[in-house]
C-alpha cells in the first residue's frame, strides 16, 4: 500500500500541528503522524491545564542557542501578536500573569481545538498511534515505512518532509530520541542534550536539612556561574529547590556549579538590623531575620551555623555585615536535577548550523526540515518555548 503526500508532519504537537495547518492552507496534500493516540499532549498538560501559549514580550534573547541568531528570523516572521491574533479569532478567553505570561482562562483543550480547528481542511490527513521505522531519501522526496494501529503497514511517500517529534522531557507523555536519530541519519550534528526549565536536587546532607521545609515558597534572585540572574519565587521541596526562579537557572547551570541566592531581594536588611538594633538592642537576630523570612528557614540557617542566634547588641558592625551578606549572597551547590520525568524542556538537539534560519529546512537535505523542540532552541520558563512552536512551524509551513 502506498500514500503519496506533499508533506508528511511527523509529530502532533505544538509545532507540528501548526505547521501542518499553514501548510494545508497553502493547498498542500498534508499527513500528520504521531505514535500517541490524540494530538497535543504536551500543550494539555502544561500550565496546570491551562497552557502558558506565549508571552506579551517575546525577544531572541529569551532563548538558548549555540547560534544566538537563529531564532530572529522565525520570531519576526510570526510574533507572538500574530499567536495572540488567532486565539482572540477563535474566541479564547485568556488572562495575563506575571511577566507578561498568557494563560488559558478555562483550559488547554481550547489551544488545542484552535489548532485542530486550524488544520480542518479536506488536504490535512491525520493518523494516530503510528510508528515510523524507517526513512529513505529519494529522488523525489523521501520515503517512510510505518506501523499503524489502525492502518497496518504502510509505505508513505512525501516531497516535504518535516520532524516535529519534540526532545526528551516527560517521557511518560512518549518523548523519544526519533528526531535526533533522524538527524544523525542525515548526517546532521546533535547537540548533546540534558533536562532544562527542571528543578534541583541536593546532596544528602542539604537534602535532610532543607526537606523539612518543603512547600515553603519564598521571592528571591538566582543567579548563575555565568551571572545570569532571575527574580522570580524559590520553593522549597522534599528533593530540592524548584519554584519558577530555579527552574529559569536550571538552563544556565553545569554540574558541580554553585548557585547564589539572594534571600531577601525585595528587603534592606542593612537597615533592618540597624533600627532594630538602635531600637530593640535586646531582641534576638531569629526574631528580627523572622520579620523578612519565614521563621522555620531562619532557624534552619542557625542551626546549619550560617550565623549565630543572639541579642543584636552584641553583634559588632562587621559581623552584621557579614550577616547581610550571606543572606543576600547564600551558595548552595545542586547534586544535580530531577532530569527529564519533571523537566519542560531539553536542552541541545539538533545544530541549527545545519538548518535555514528562514525557512527550518535542512541545508544539506533538500526537503527535510526540523521544527520545534527538537532542534537546539530553548526558551525562558514563560510561554517562550510554545511561542517558538508556533514560530518555527509557521515559517516550515510556508515553504514545504
Amino acid at each position: 500500500m502506498s500514500n503519496k503526500f506533499d508533506v508528511v508532519v511527523i509529530g502532533a504537537g505544538a509545532a507540528g500541528l501548526m505547521c501542518a495547518a499553514e501548510a494545508g492552507k497553502r493547498g498542500r496534500r498534508v499527513l500528520v503522524l504521531d505514535h500517541a493516540k490524540k494530538p497535543g499532549r504536551k500543550i494539555l498538560i502544561s500550565g496546570g491545564g491551562k497552557c502558558n501559549f506565549t508571552n506579551y514580550d517575546v525577544t531572541p534573547s529569551n532563548y538558548l542557542c549555540q547560534n544566538r541568531h537563529f531564532v530572529k528570523s522565525a520570531l519576526s516572521q510570526y510574533t507572538h501578536w500574530d499567536f495572540i491574533s488567532m486565539v482572540c479569532k477563535h474566541g479564547i478567553e485568556f488572562e495575563e500573569r506575571d511577566h507578561g505570561q498568557l494563560f488559558c482562562l478555562d483550559s488547554a483543550k481550547e489551544i488545542v481545538k484552535m489548532l485542530l480547528d486550524e488544520c480542518d481542511l479536506p488536504t490535512i490527513r491525520f493518523q494516530y498511534q503510528t510508528d515510523v521505522h524507517s526513512i529513505t531519501k529519494t529522488d523525489s522526496g523521501f520515503s517512510l515505512h510505518a506501523d499503524s494501529a489502525n492502518a497496518g503497514n504502510a509505505l508513505i511517500e512525501c516531497d516535504s518532509l518535516v520532524v516535529a517529534t519534540g526532545g526528551l522531557s516527560m517521557p511518560k507523555l512518549g518523548a523519544t530520541p526519533f528526531g535526533y536519530k533522524v538527524a544523525e541519519q542525515f548526517g546532521l550534528e546533535v547537540i548533546s542534550t540534558s533536562a532544562g526549565l527542571v528543578p534541583f536536587t541536593l546532596h544528602k546532607q542539604d537534602k535532610e536539612d532543607f526537606a523539612e521545609l518543603s512547600g515553603i515558597a519564598i521571592p528571591a534572585e538566582i543567579t548563575a556561574a555565568d551571572g545570569t540572574m532571575f527574580k522570580e519565587a524559590l520553593l522549597f521541596t522534599h528533593r530540592g529547590l524548584s519554584g519558577p526562579s530555579v527552574l529559569q537557572i536550571s538552563s544556565f547551570w553545569k554540574p558541580g556549579q554553585p548557585v547564589t541566592v539572594n534571600l531577601v531581594p525585595n528587603s534592606d536588611v542593612d537597615e533592618l538590623l540597624s533600627s532594630t538594633r538602635e531600637n530593640h538592642p535586646n531582641q534576638s537576630l531569629k526574631n528580627t531575620l523572622a520579620r523578612v523570612l519565614p521563621k522555620r528557614l531562619v532557624e534552619l540557617l542557625i542551626e546549619r551555623k550560617v550565623f549565630v542566634d543572639k541579642p543584636l547588641k552584641q553583634f559588632n558592625p562587621k559581623e552584621m555585615a557579614e550577616i547581610t551578606r550571606q543572606l543576600e549572597q547564600w551558595k548552595i551547590v545542586p547534586n544535580g536535577t530531577e532530569g527529564y520525568r519533571t523537566a519542560e524542556v531539553t536542552l541541545g538537539g539538533v545544530n541549527t548550523d545545519h538548518l535555514s534560519s528562514k525557512t527550518m529546512a535542512c541545508k544539506s537535505v533538500s526537503g527535510l526540515y526540523f521544527i520545534g523542540e527538537v532542534m537546539d532552541v530553548t526558551g525562558w520558563l514563560g510561554g517562550y518555548n510554545f511561542q517558538w512552536c508556533w514560530s518555527s512551524g509557521f515559517v516550515a509551513g510556508q515553504h514545504v
